[in-house]
């Protein structure tokens, strides 16, 4: 986590990143979302229709920036956050499109996403890998398409372009965000990842073992917490032990990390 940036240039600039992925930055900077939200833009060039991935927040002039291009087949969200999904009905007015997510309160015009599934749209494929932990509807997206080597992770808020994930207790938990970052470690090296805050990085497996080694030494940090605070110890306790050294204004997001690691630790 990281303090947020104000003025970015890149607000309202359609960015190539990848063969099939452009990034429009929404100018929602913060704690929780880094520069502003990623949305993902994907298709093979020219191919008259793109798939749209995460929204944003109900923000007109972004929402509007985005409606301004070729028909839009298919809306996905990763998860259920506002700062991704908050936007979507009013993007569904202005485009029309249908809306895939694991949430079913979400999913509109189709069934909800689930491990495995493959969306083909836009000469493009996103195939579902079911990662959660940050919230218990996170997915994150295969690319695959012509004209791209490879494939490339669409990750969501399950790995970030910079500094880490909140564990959003008590809808996120620990143990299956452990399992999902293995999930990603196994992916080939290489395998370009496309996050949902933060810049873009080359290698998704490289930053998810990196994650799992972020998270194995926060949870001996927190053992050793409850050894020397007693076993009574409340989250906000062990806070302000074990991220003395962090910014006070990213307390309460470490806050619901700590409370997802004591119920690991506890249950």
């Amino acid at each position: 986590m990281t303090p947020q940036a104000v003025g970015h240039p890149l607000y309202g600039s359609l960015r190539a990143v990848h063969p099939l992925a452009s990034v429009l930055l929404q100018d929602n900077p913060g704690t929780m979302t880094l520069d502003g939200t990623n949305t993902w833009i994907v298709s093979v060039p020219d191919s008259g229709r793109r798939i749209v991935v995460d929204p944003g927040e109900d923000d007109g002039v972004h929402l509007e920036a985005l409606a301004d291009g070729a028909p839009v087949a298919a809306i996905v969200l990763t998860h259920r956050h506002p700062d991704h999904a908050g936007g979507v009905g009013r993007f569904v007015e202005l485009t029309g499109a249908p809306v895939h997510a694991a949430d079913p309160s979400l999913a509109t015009g189709t069934t909800p996403l689930t491990d495995g599934t493959v969306i083909e749209e836009a000469g493009v494929e996103l195939e579902v890998m079911t990662t959660p932990g940050h919230t218990s509807d996170s997915v994150s997206l295969l690319l695959t398409g012509p004209g791209s080597d490879g494939t490339a992770l669409l990750s969501g808020d399950t790995i970030l372009g910079r500094g880490t994930t909140v564990i959003a207790h008590p809808d996120g938990a620990l143990g299956p965000y452990l399992d999902s970052l293995r999930r990603v470690a196994e992916l080939p090296a290489g395998t370009p990842l496309l996050p949902g805050h933060g810049p873009e990085l080359p290698d998704a497996a490289e930053v998810a073992n990196a994650y799992l080694t972020h998270r194995e030494q926060r949870l001996e940090q927190v053992r050793e917490a409850l050894t020397d605070l007693g076993p009574d110890a409340t989250p906000r306790d062990v806070v302000e032990v074990v991220y003395a050294d962090v910014d006070t204004s990213l307390w309460p997001a470490a806050e619901l990390s700590v409370r997802a690691q004591l119920d690991h630790l506890r249950g």
